[in-house]
């Protein structure tokens, strides 16, 4: 598969498992690229979420509010070209990999060779790198999971791909189901060990994209730990308790309430961009209860179960207004905000962190399921 970019969307409808034809696009024609497509998984009661196979983007998430209306909760674009061209690349929707999150100054040592990655965040390696995950064309076929509708994307990494060792073969699944909930498979093998953290970028607004800011959504995080970073975001390896500080969201609280206050980790993340070390009380990988967002006037929820450590709390520092979405309206400053499940940012260069590394012989098998009711 092609590693660059390809058309604006062709659309394709899936309904059941049948994907039939949809409204196309005005087309962008590349030389020697496939065709990128646009699906669309709709349960019975008409919410529905769409997904393209360029970058595993998640588009939009359609769900009703207390009183049934429904409204895309998901920032993002109508065509390809807006995802590509953005400023400042919010990564938008994306499966964000072969590493998600940061690694200090992009480089990682491994079975005593030492790896060197593109540095494209400051100082540090983030997402993968300047063609990650997030920028490839992925394979996409329509499947079904325990009898229901589904979407199954596939990618190879060959060894040596943005300075990664190992060939990693990559799925990801989504599947909608009934109950509102986007249930997120994610599953690798390699040939040569690796690191590989692979998670789900999607910013979130409950009162509808595009409708101001998220800092009267209320959160909860089951998490006692987080992860205090220095002035680059890369962990300093300690494990914090959030007791007394701004990051204790174990009760419900607004997310602005306490993101104005004088703290250094506040400073240096522009607001909250730290990885959260959720309370497992089972073993590990087995699904456990992560957050809960609440949208006080539309009544909207979401909560988030996963097999994965950490979740990091991001809640747009960078949006400043610049870019506008599917509905046309601007993403003000803190208009959208991420969950996203993960391991430790730096695992490959912190041994007391949870292992990151993928063997041959072993398989990445994770999963993150996002449920949306309301209140």
């Amino acid at each position: 598969m092609n590693r660059l970019f390809a058309h604006w969307f062709a659309g394709v409808l899936m309904l059941g498992c049948l994907a039939v034809p949809g409204r196309a696009q005005d087309q962008m024609q590349v030389e020697d690229f496939d065709s990128i497509q646009l699906y669309t998984l709709e349960n019975k009661s008409g919410a529905k979420v769409q997904i393209t196979n360029f970058g595993a983007i998640v588009t939009s998430i359609v769900v009703p509010d207390r009183d049934g209306k429904l409204g895309d909760v998901a920032l993002g674009y109508d065509s390809v070209e807006s995802y590509i061209n953005a400023v400042d690349k919010p990564y938008f929707g994306a499966v964000v990999g072969r590493y998600g999150n940061r690694i200090a100054e992009g480089e990682f040592t491994l079975d005593g060779e030492t790896y060197s990655l593109a540095t494209n965040n400051g100082p540090n390696h983030l997402h993968g790198g300047v063609i990650g995950f997030d920028k490839v064309v992925w394979d996409a076929v329509p499947t079904a999971v325990n009898g229901k509708p589904a979407l199954k994307m596939t990618y190879h990494a060959k060894d040596g791909e943005e300075g990664y060792p190992g060939n990693l073969s990559v799925a990801v699944t989504y599947q909608w189901t009934d109950e509102n909930e986007l249930i997120v498979h994610y599953e690798a093998t390699t040939d040569k060990a690796t690191p590989i953290n692979l998670t789900q970028h999607t910013y979130f607004n409950l009162a509808g994209e595009g409708n101001g800011t998220i800092l009267d959504h209320e959160l909860i995080l089951n998490a006692s730990k987080f992860t205090p970073v220095d002035s680059t975001l890369i962990p300093t390896g300690e494990l914090r308790e959030v007791e007394g500080t701004p990051f204790d969201f174990r009760k419900a609280k607004t997310i602005g309430r306490d993101i104005g206050v004088d703290n250094e980790q506040l400073e240096f993340g522009l607001g909250y961009d730290h990885n959260f070390v959720l309370d497992r009380s089972g073993e590990p990988g087995e699904m456990m209860w992560a957050a809960r967002v609440l949208e006080p006037v539309t009544g909207r929820v979401m909560e988030i179960r996963t097999t994965e450590p950490g979740i990091q709390f991001y809640c747009g520092n960078f949006l400043d207004g610049r870019l506008e979405g599917k509905s046309g309206k601007s993403y003000v400053h803190r208009g959208g905000f991420c969950l996203e499940t993960q391991h430790f940012p730096d695992s490959p260069n912190q041994p007391t962190f949870p292992s990151a590394i993928l063997k041959p012989g072993e398989k990445y098998d994770t999963t993150t399921v996002f449920r949306f009711s309301t209140k």
